[in-house]
């Protein structure tokens, strides 16, 4: 029997889980958790082989009983089982440990599948989550500008010069052009005018 702990804050929903899992002959709930704080103390007396984690806890969230939980038992095979499936949320998930991820409208065949092969120790991906980690693997993202090279670009944006940024920000003008060439490189633009619209087209400047 493969042992699984469920970690939800929605008692309704932990139940349908149950419900589905133990209808499979090798497969028993040995816990519910309602709260990542829970899961954490949980996890240590239950000693299940498979946790599914929501994400969205109140107080330690899903994300921090990964990592505590796994920091007193490496070995324990976590799967995110959430609504959600933002790229940061999936990475988060993914950095802190996580043996896989999955949306809560997998079918119980699924669901089951997807326990069996994480007690194995293999990674299981919902299809859609699946796509967005290859498509963060083919297309890093841009890395962040620094809230300094983001100041400077705000005063370009109004039409500043590097003497006019300069003064604004307290700084000499080399430092003004030193901040402009950084940016430049991390937005894979060559002058002021593209620094500002490739900022804005990524939400780092309105």
């Amino acid at each position: 029997m493969i042992r699984i702990m469920l970690v939800d804050d929605h008692p309704v929903v932990r139940e349908g889980l149950r419900g589905m899992l133990e209808s499979e002959p090798d497969l028993t709930v040995v816990g519910e958790a309602g709260s990542g704080a829970e899961a954490v103390a949980l996890s240590r007396i239950k000693e299940p082989e498979v946790v599914l984690m929501d994400l969205r806890m109140p107080g330690l969230d899903g994300v921090g009983a990964i990592r505590d939980i796994l920091a007193e038992t490496p070995g324990r095979r976590i799967v995110v089982l959430t609504t959600y499936e933002t790229d940061a949320d999936i990475l988060r998930a993914v950095e802190a440990g996580a043996t896989g991820y999955l949306l809560k409208d997998a079918s119980r065949e699924e669901l089951a599948h997807a326990v069996r092969a994480a007690a194995r120790g293999e990674t299981v991906l919902a299809p859609a989550v699946a796509g967005r980690l290859m498509h963060q693997l083919r297309e890093p993202a841009t890395p962040g500008l620094s809230p300094r090279e983001i100041d400077v670009l705000r005063l370009v944006a109004t039409g500043s010069t590097n003497a006019d940024i300069g003064r604004t920000l307290h700084i000499s003008e080399a430092t003004v052009k030193t901040h402009l060439l950084r940016a430049f490189a991390k937005l894979d633009v060559s002058d002021r005018t593209a620094a500002v619209l490739a900022a804005m087209e990524r939400g780092l400047l309105r």
